[in-house]
């Protein structure tokens, strides 16, 4: 009986699909694109790692060339380079996600106590519209700001006794990436809390309004919880990509005498891949910083499920 059962449900369920897409096939055809563009452009590409454990030769091909096992990984990690680039990136990605982390959501969460309309929209449209600046357009404000010949801001921390010329102090160039990442990105990552927020049930405010809550109380006892699983969804995913901080900037902000803090693994990727045509040790970093972001990835949506209870999946 229970064999007939489990054949009886299996078959059940088989219909209820059926059924589902007969009777959402639009839904489903606009489907098509998405995917084929994933397989074709993200999951395809991906068997082409296999050029890390192969001696790569452009002759011979991806298949044809002769396997070298673990030889270039154990090149990388020999390398006194190595753990400079994988302390350069840890570094500014932390340093950029505890910085940049928490300044979206207080600034949702500011903007929603906003009553004045017109000063809400203006603040909105004056935090989000530098998320439309290319990024060499931000590391050429920044070239200006900063230049000791040019830039205003030179003999201003000239004058306090700093460093003139931030661009080329090792110690300053985390800071300028990070913050200056902070003003492009925050007020666009704020319109996700944004839009959380108001999806909050009203009756909850009205509750708070009538036990008398301060607005402080009704952020901390509405707001926050009705944010929380939005909030730890964007922190699993920034987790889980903390090793994946953007190659233009950094690249962009490169120079000689701060190359010591500047030189991240997607920076060393790029010249020891394509301008020095070593693509096996290339693709062999690439493909150890990606396995890296994974195990973040699985391991920190894995707490936030058992701390938490919500997470990607």
């Amino acid at each position: 009986m229970t064999a007939l059962s489990a054949q009886r449900t299996a078959a059940l369920r088989r219909k209820a699909r059926r059924r589902s897409v007969r009777r959402h096939w639009q839904l489903y055809l606009l489907l098509v694109l998405p995917v084929a563009y994933f397989v074709i452009f993200q999951y395809i590409p991906m068997a082409n790692n296999v050029i890390a454990f192969k001696d790569y030769s452009v002759v011979e091909g991806i298949w044809g060339s002769p396997w070298a096992g673990f030889d270039h990984f154990e090149r990388f990690f020999a390398n006194p380079v190595a753990w400079d680039l994988i302390r350069n990136t840890l570094v500014l990605s932390l340093y950029g996600f505890l910085a940049g982390f928490p300044i979206p959501i207080i600034l949702a969460l500011a903007l929603n106590e906003v009553r004045a309309r017109f000063f809400k929209r203006t603040v909105q449209m004056v935090t989000y519209a530098p998320h439309f600046i290319s990024t060499v357009i931000v590391v050429s404000m920044l070239i200006l700001i900063f230049s000791p010949r040019i830039g205003f801001m030179s003999d201003f921390l000239g004058f306090f006794g700093m460093s003139s010329n931030l661009l080329a102090d090792p110690d300053a160039f985390r800071s300028v990436y990070v913050w200056s990442d902070v003003w492009q990105t925050a007020g666009y990552s704020a319109i996700i809390y944004m839009a959380a927020l108001a999806g909050i049930d009203p009756s909850l405010y009205e509750a708070a309004r009538l036990d008398g809550a301060s607005r402080l109380r009704k952020i901390w006892h509405v707001d926050l919880p009705g944010i929380a699983p939005t909030v730890v969804v964007v922190m699993v995913l920034s987790v889980g990509s903390i090793m994946a901080i953007g190659f233009e900037k950094a690249f962009l902000l490169q120079n000689p005498l701060n190359l010591s803090t500047s030189e991240i693994i997607a920076t060393y990727t790029y010249k020891i891949g394509l301008l020095n045509a070593d693509f096996s040790l290339a693709t062999a970093v690439g493909l150890f910083n990606s396995v890296i972001n994974l195990i973040l990835l699985l391991a920190v949506n894995t707490v936030s499920k058992r701390v938490t209870g919500n997470g990607l999946w």
